[in-house]
């Protein structure tokens, strides 16, 4: 039996005709959004409700994840002392877990695609926290960049190091270990801050 498949798409500053043209010319034929607020007045054309509608009529299924699977959170145990969102944290929690059951499940089903916003996989939660936890379950994924083509996930994490300057070898770290210092890296760049947020002490999070 093949592995299950979910892609990732950023809709960015597209059209609505560009962007659900993307999802046709690779199969999608289901949407799991995953924006914690999808709403914005500078690209309303992805709205939440004429988003749906415009998938509907192109026989694309919609279904709305932020509260699973967003990025801005509201437990507060997901932040730090500085009120940045910990993605192991929020990984951690039955909220996600629960999103994440959905998502495999959908895979196995479906022709499932995730949506965020950013154009570039790589400054998106969907590539360093969702999609992390789908292929530690067994889900292949691969990102529809703007111009249409395909990036496996290894092959995106694979050229983060280079993105932030990090070397990309190094005698006393392996591979697997100096991606994993670039997707902190990176993390600690793009997630989420909420200094109003009431956050836990570090004895509350062991």
């Amino acid at each position: 039996m093949m592995e299950p498949m979910v892609l990732t798409i950023g809709h960015s500053t597209h059209s609505i005709e560009k962007f659900l043209g993307l999802l046709e010319a690779h199969g999608v034929t289901a949407i799991a959004d995953v924006r914690s607020a999808p709403y914005g007045r500078r690209h309303p054309q992805f709205n939440r409700d004429p988003l749906r509608q415009a998938l509907e009529e192109r026989g694309i299924r919609y279904a709305f994840c932020g509260q699973e699977l967003g990025a801005r959170p509201e437990d507060s145990l997901c932040y730090d002392e500085n009120g940045r969102v910990r993605y192991r944290r929020l990984a951690g929690t039955s909220l996600f877990r629960s999103g994440v059951d959905f998502i495999v499940q959908e895979a196995w089903e479906s022709r499932v695609a995730l949506l965020c916003a950013e154009k570039e996989p790589l400054e998106c939660h969907r590539t360093l926290l969702v999609a992390r936890e789908l292929v530690a379950r067994g889900v292949a994924v691969s990102h529809i960049h703007a111009d249409g083509h395909l990036e496996t996930q290894a092959e995106a994490l694979a050229r983060l190091p280079a993105m932030l300057k990090m070397p990309e070898t190094d005698f006393f770290r392996s591979q697997e270990e100096l991606i994993e210092e670039a997707c902190t890296n990176q993390e600690n760049r793009i997630a989420y801050v909420n200094p109003h947020m009431s956050l836990p002490s570090e004895e509350n999070v062991r």
